[in-house]
C-alpha cells in the first residue's frame, strides 16, 4: 500500500504526508471520462492543544478538482478528511489540507495553473476549458490576485510618459510608464485633471521632485500637472505627435486644393491617386508612376505641388520639419516654426501651437525620449480587450494588463 500511495503521489506531485491514496478507477459523470482518485485525509493531532488522544468520529467527502494533462478526462481526487473529537480539550476538529482551501473543492494547484494561464494572451473561455472549471472560476482567480498590486508613494522614476487608452465603456483610462525600463507606473480610471492631481499629489515632494523629464502629445492639460506637480520636469512633446499633427495639415491642404481642380483635370489626378507620395519622407526616383506619360515619384510630387504655391510651400516646410527633427537641429526648428511664408490656414495653427509650446517641441528634438514605448504598451492592451471580447470591470482590466507585464510572469508562482 506504501508503494501505490507513493507512486501516485509522485504522479500527481503531491508531497503531503497526511494525505493516503487507497484507490483509483474511471468513472461516467454526465456523459464525460472523469479519472477518480480515492483518497483519505489524516488528522495526526488535535489543532488546539495539540494532543494525539483523538476520538475519530466519521469522514466529510470532498471531490476536489485537480489539474491533469489530458484536459478530456478531467481528474477528481475523493478525499475523505477525518472528523475528531479531543479527547484532551473537548474540542471537534476537521483534518486540513493545503492540497484545496477550506470549503474550495478546486486545488490550489489548477489555481495556480490558471494564474499562469491568465499571464499569456489567452481568453477566459479557453482557460477554463482546459482546467476543466468554470468561467465564474477563473473570473475568481484573477479577482483574488488584484491584491498583489499595492501602490506604493514613495518612489517616482526619473522619466515619465503620459498617455491614454480607450478601455471600459469605450471610457479614456490614464496611463503612465518609466520611461527607461518600460514598465507601468500607474494606470487610472479617468484622465481628468482632478484624478491626476489627486494621485501624484499622494508622493512625497523628494519623490515629485526626483521627475526629470515627462513626455506627452499635446494635451494641454497634461502640461498644467507637470508644472504643478513636477517642479524639476522638463516638458518633452513626443517627436511622432508632432510629425502626424504637421503631416495632417499638410493632407488637408492638399485635399482643399485638390477639389478646386476639375476632377477629369490632369492637376487633380496628380493630387489624388498617388497622395501617400505627399506623406513619404523619402521619395525614390526609381519607381515610375504611370500617368499618359511616364513619371518618377519625385517627379509627380514636384508636378503635383507646382499646382498651388502654398501646398509648395507647405511641402518643403514639412520635409525640412522631418529632416531637422532627424538630426536633431533645434535651431532649424525654431526658424520653420516662425516661418512667415504661404502655407495654408490649417498649417498655420499647427506652427502656432507649436509656437506656443516651443520649449516643449524644441525637448522633444534635443532629447532622446519619446512615447514609442507607450504607443506600443498601448496596442498591447488593444489586443487584450480584443482577445476577451471586452472588459466591463476595470479592475478585471487593470489586473489582466499587470498579469501579462513581463515582470510578473517569471515570480508568478512565487
Amino acid at each position: 500500500m506504501s508503494s501505490f500511495n507513493n507512486c501516485i503521489k509522485f504522479d500527481l506531485d503531491i508531497k503531503e504526508k497526511n494525505i493516503v491514496f487507497k484507490d483509483y478507477f474511471y468513472k461516467m459523470v454526465q456523459m464525460k471520462k472523469h479519472k477518480i482518485y480515492e483518497a483519505e485525509l489524516i488528522q495526526p493531532a488535535c489543532p488546539y492543544c495539540g494532543s494525539l488522544a483523538l476520538l475519530h468520529n466519521g469522514h466529510l467527502i470532498t471531490n476536489i478538482r485537480y489539474l491533469t494533462a489530458n484536459a478530456s478526462h478531467p481528474a477528481t481526487i475523493r478525499l475523505a478528511k477525518q472528523r475528531v473529537k479531543c479527547r484532551d480539550c473537548d474540542h471537534w476538529s476537521m483534518a486540513q489540507s493545503e492540497l484545496a482551501s477550506k470549503y474550495c473543492s478546486i486545488s490550489n494547484a489548477s489555481k495556480l495553473k490558471i494564474l499562469s494561464a491568465l499571464t499569456e494572451d489567452r481568453s477566459m473561455t479557453s482557460i477554463a476549458r482546459e482546467n476543466n472549471v468554470s468561467i465564474n472560476t477563473v473570473q475568481r482567480v484573477l479577482g483574488n490576485c488584484s491584491h498583489r498590486f499595492i501602490d506604493s508613494y514613495e518612489y517616482l522614476p526619473a522619466h515619465l510618459a503620459f498617455d491614454e487608452f480607450k478601455g471600459v465603456d469605450r471610457q479614456l483610462h490614464f496611463i503612465c510608464l518609466d520611461g527607461d525600463n518600460h514598465q507601468v507606473v500607474q494606470i487610472l480610471r479617468t484622465r481628468y485633471k482632478k484624478t491626476l492631481l489627486k494621485y501624484f499629489g499622494r508622493f512625497s515632494p523628494q519623490a515629485r521632485a526626483n521627475v526629470k523629464t515627462v513626455t506627452m502629445d499635446l494635451n494641454f492639460y497634461y502640461q498644467n500637472i507637470v508644472r504643478a506637480c513636477f517642479p524639476n520636469a522638463q516638458i518633452v512633446i513626443d517627436r511622432f505627435h508632432m510629425i502626424q499633427m504637421l503631416t495632417r495639415s499638410f493632407n488637408s491642404l492638399r485635399v482643399k486644393v485638390m477639389k478646386t481642380f476639375d476632377k477629369r483635370s490632369r492637376q487633380y489626378q496628380l493630387l489624388k491617386s498617388p497622395w501617400k507620395l505627399y506623406l513619404m519622407e523619402k521619395v525614390h526616383p526609381r519607381y515610375n508612376w504611370h500617368y499618359k506619360d511616364c513619371l518618377t515619384q519625385a517627379q509627380v510630387v514636384m508636378e503635383g505641388i507646382s499646382a498651388n504655391t502654398a501646398l509648395e510651400n507647405s511641402y518643403n516646410l514639412m520635409q525640412s520639419f522631418i529632416q531637422a527633427i532627424e538630426i536633431n537641429n533645434t535651431q532649424e526648428l525654431k526658424s520653420l516654426i516662425t516661418s512667415k511664408d504661404s502655407i495654408g490656414t490649417l498649417m498655420h495653427k499647427t506652427l502656432l501651437t507649436f509656437k506656443y509650446n516651443l520649449k516643449a517641441v524644441l525637448n522633444g528634438a534635443a532629447l532622446p525620449y519619446s512615447n514609442g514605448c507607450l504607443e506600443g504598451f498601448n496596442r498591447k492592451i488593444k489586443q487584450i480587450e480584443r482577445t476577451a471580447f471586452g472588459y466591463s470591470n476595470f479592475i478585471n482590466l487593470l489586473t489582466r494588463i499587470r498579469l501579462e507585464e513581463n515582470q510578473y510572469k517569471e515570480n508568478i508562482l512565487t
